[in-house]
């Protein structure tokens, strides 16, 4: 369930599904697009999770539950998850990550796609792909790279590295580190929320639009689609979910 509420000028939005430690669906996704397309007059929007953990990532109990992975089929969470991200980047407002707790492969990417990030003490981040058999998109990799470099970047991602809140801070993976997350984003929140709203909606825009002549060439992009793209059709794919759900370690073949 994705939650909302505004408080003022500020948009509150939280991933609420602490049975599965607010792991998301295709469904939530979508329902975090539409929120996120439906509070555009919202001078600073956060996005939170409920109870303990921030987001466990994606699914992987139900993720491939409706199609073969081995050929890309029943994977309605990763088209989803895509256009959700694009919906943070796209909102005027700049959109802060509340981590409350656990930020897990999609939910670290989650709050990667934000405008700033406030970590909770006692928070750990980390996109454990390798573990799993999951290749990042493209657009992904980049905004984690252009985030913290490409020397971090390599280590979160070839080595699974999992780091708590304060070596975040350290890595410039996230903002600002507080005893409560999430009253320390919304305080932030705002703040912002009382500047000039043409001038903070000009700035993200500028930003990104840097950023957006900085990205891969379309023949770069290409090549990692299709990586991207060989990596859901492969054996090591089907491997890792099962191995996820019975709760062994996974043998790969590298096929």
């Amino acid at each position: 369930m994705i939650d909302y509420e505004e408080r003022g000028r500020v948009g509150l939005i939280t991933i609420d599904r602490q049975e599965r430690r607010n792991a998301l669906n295709g469904e939530h996704c979508a329902s975090l697009t539409e929120v996120l397309r439906g509070c555009h007059e919202m001078r600073a929007v956060v996005i939170t999770g409920a109870g303990s953990a921030f987001c466990a990532g994606a699914d992987l109990v139900t993720r491939f539950a409706d199609g073969d992975a081995a050929q890309g089929g029943g994977d309605t969470f990763r088209p989803a998850f895509e256009i959700a991200l694009d919906a943070i980047e796209e909102h005027p407002a700049p959109v802060i990550a509340a981590i409350n707790g656990p930020a897990m492969g999609a939910g670290m990417q989650l709050a990667v796609a934000c405008d700033l990030r406030v970590a909770a003490l006692g928070a750990r981040l980390a996109i454990p792909g390798g573990k799993l058999g999951i290749l990042l998109s493209a657009k992904n990799i980049w905004r984690l790279a252009a985030l913290v470099g490409h020397g971090i970047a390599r280590d979160l991602l070839l080595a699974g590295r999992t780091v708590t809140a304060e070596e975040a801070e350290h890595l410039g993976l996230v903002s600002r580190v507080a005893g409560d997350a999430l009253a320390a984003a919304l305080a932030l929140a705002g703040e912002i929320a009382a500047f000039a709203p043409l001038t903070v909606t000009g700035h993200k825009r500028a930003l990104n639009l840097v950023a957006e002549a900085m990205m891969l060439g379309d023949d770069a992009r290409a090549e990692l689609s299709a990586l991207e793209t060989a990596a859901f059709a492969s054996r090591d794919l089907q491997e890792g979910m099962a191995a996820f759900a019975e709760k062994r370690s996974p043998e790969f073949e590298g096929r």
